[in-house]
């Protein structure tokens, strides 16, 4: 009786609470994490979509499919005693991505910095221009953009075009060019900094401009004073912005499908990993194999963020004890 006492007071004084969450858990339940648990389980079978009942159990088979490279094997035999072949595009795929990853996220984070500090200025029309530095940060992840960076750099393309026109001769097809077709993305991604550059803006709003009238008494340069007021008390900002954009870059598609055209490139020269799980679950049929690289790919965010975040003790200041 006591117990159902205690019930029956809880759902009297929170029942109002939960009426207001049911959407949310409803849709935390059967949109998130029914699907995460069911892609974990798909992710230890053989499992074609387009042949319903044919769903073999295979245990760590996809996950040896991923890795076998690595130990030298070009197949193996999974559990169900069937003959599997390693993929042969998966670790072109990996090293594709912390390519993109690495080199990407500093030089948006870079560049997106200075900026903010530009616009920080007692400048006229500030609050126009950052409105149209944020514009390719809306538009950036469309298809339409997508399309048009891929005219831009086609080997007949506007780029191309004004560099002949200022005297360069013998210019690559950018995009089909297996050299250049990376940094391309590259460029894009750096190129869409807004969101970046606002939270950026509003730490330096932040810093107390006392900081500065005393450095400038110490006789402190501004570049003095950039490394040691400005970087350590923005750093709480630079890693909050270092981990968003890293995730958003090992989640990158779009880019790489549309200018990649589908397939990864020339030699594989785009081949990101989540367009590789794409084909691999979409083309090929394979969802068991797409569900488990899924899940390596959140433990590889997963991991990296970690070490951010236990790196940040030596490297983020938040002003309190110090």
């Amino acid at each position: 009786m006591r117990m159902m006492s205690r019930i029956s007071r809880f759902l009297r004084h929170n029942a109002v609470a939960y009426m207001f969450l049911t959407p949310w858990l409803l849709g935390f339940f059967v949109l998130t994490l029914y699907p995460m648990i069911y892609s974990l389980l798909l992710s230890f079978t053989d499992y074609d979509f387009t042949m319903p009942g044919s769903t073999q159990w295979i245990g760590l088979g996809n996950y040896m499919k991923m890795f076998g490279s690595v130990f030298g094997v070009s197949e193996f035999t999974a559990s169900t005693g069937e003959l599997m072949r390693v993929d042969p595009y998966y670790l072109k795929s990996l090293s594709v991505t912390f390519t993109y990853v690495f080199v990407s996220v500093p030089l948006k984070l870079v560049f997106a910095l200075a900026v903010a500090m530009l616009l920080n200025q007692k400048l006229r029309w500030v609050p126009f221009y950052r409105a149209v530095y944020y514009i390719p940060t809306l538009l950036g992840g469309s298809v339409a953009i997508a399309v048009l960076w891929r005219k831009l750099f086609e080997k007949d393309g506007l780029v191309n075009g004004f560099l002949g026109a200022i005297g360069f001769t013998d210019l690559p097809g950018w995009i089909t060019n297996p050299n250049y077709a990376l940094r391309t993305l590259v460029l894009l991604t750096v190129w869409q900094f807004g969101s970046s550059m606002i939270i950026f803006l509003a730490g330096l709003k932040q810093i107390p401009q006392e900081f500065y009238e005393a450095a400038n008494v110490d006789g402190a340069n501004k570049v003095q004073q950039f490394f040691a007021i400005t970087i350590p008390l923005l750093s709480p900002v630079i890693m909050f912005n270092l981990i968003m954009q890293m995730i958003g870059a090992f989640q990158a598609f779009t880019q790489a499908y549309i200018i990649g055209g589908g397939r990864g490139g020339v030699l594989n020269s785009t081949l990101f990993y989540t367009l590789h799980l794409y084909i691999q679950g979409w083309t090929y049929h394979e969802m068991g194999y797409a569900s488990a690289m899924a899940w390596v790919l959140l433990l590889i965010i997963g991991v990296l963020t970690a070490i951010v975040f236990r790196s940040s003790k030596w490297w983020v200041s938040y002003g309190v004890g110090e």
